[in-house]
C-alpha cells in the first residue's frame, strides 16, 4: 500500500511541474503569435 502512495505523490509532483511549466509559458507569451500561421499558408516558399 505504501508503494501506491509513493507513486501517486511522485506522479502528482511531476504533473504539477508540467502544469507550472505550461502556466509559465502561457504567461511569458510563448503562444501569442497569431499572425504567422495564417501568413505561412499564403507565402509558402518551396525553394528547395
Amino acid at each position: 500500500m505504501s508503494v501506491i502512495v509513493i507513486l501517486l505523490s511522485v506522479s502528482l509532483c511531476i504533473a504539477g511541474g508540467f502544469l507550472l511549466a505550461f502556466w509559465w509559458s502561457v504567461d511569458s507569451g510563448q503562444y501569442d503569435d497569431s499572425e504567422t500561421p495564417a501568413q505561412r499558408a499564403i507565402f509558402d516558399d518551396n525553394q528547395h
